[in-house]
């Protein structure tokens, strides 16, 4: 087994709490991040005509047409909004919304 010198030993004592706090940043940060970021466009690629959903914006509306980037909201009788397909924040219907409450 070969043996490291004094500088080897002192630079791997030196960097261990680096690489420790990069793994920390991975878990505690980056990966959950990448998950909602998956769960939302998965949300987003499964709208279809007469879902009732939330604006970013906090407008209540059902979904009358949809293209790849814009949807037609129905808010009120007689009543439709265009908007952006990514200014979408959630169902109305928490169960869709993967809530278990």
């Amino acid at each position: 087994m070969p043996e490291f010198s004094a500088e080897v030993t002192q630079f791997i004592q030196a960097s261990w709490p680096i690489v420790l706090m990069g793994v920390i940043f991975y878990f505690m940060l980056y990966r959950p991040q990448q998950k909602e970021q998956k769960k939302r466009t998965g949300m987003l690629n499964s709208l279809k005509k007469e879902d009732r959903i939330v604006t970013i914006g906090g407008v209540y509306g059902t979904i009358t047409a949809l293209t790849d980037k814009t949807v037609m909201l129905k808010i009120a009788e007689k009543v439709e909004i265009k908007v952006s397909r990514s200014s979408i924040s959630h169902y109305q219907d928490s169960t869709k919304n993967g809530d278990n409450k």
